[in-house]
């Protein structure tokens, strides 16, 4: 196997890890804010829909 084939599926699972961490710390933050907040943003309810990841 190429060796740069190797770093570049490492960067890649990498990447997508990230993306991830990122998602859940997201939405823990929004999950933290004042109930009314979330209900003028639409958290969660109007996002459901765009969660591919669960």
């Amino acid at each position: 196997m190429n060796p740069l084939n190797v770093v570049h599926s490492i960067r890649q699972y990498a990447g997508k890890i990230q993306t991830l961490r990122n998602q859940s710390r997201t939405e823990r933050l929004l999950n933290a804010l004042p109930a009314s907040i979330r209900k003028d943003i639409g958290w969660p309810d109007r996002f459901d829909r765009y969660r591919p990841w669960l």
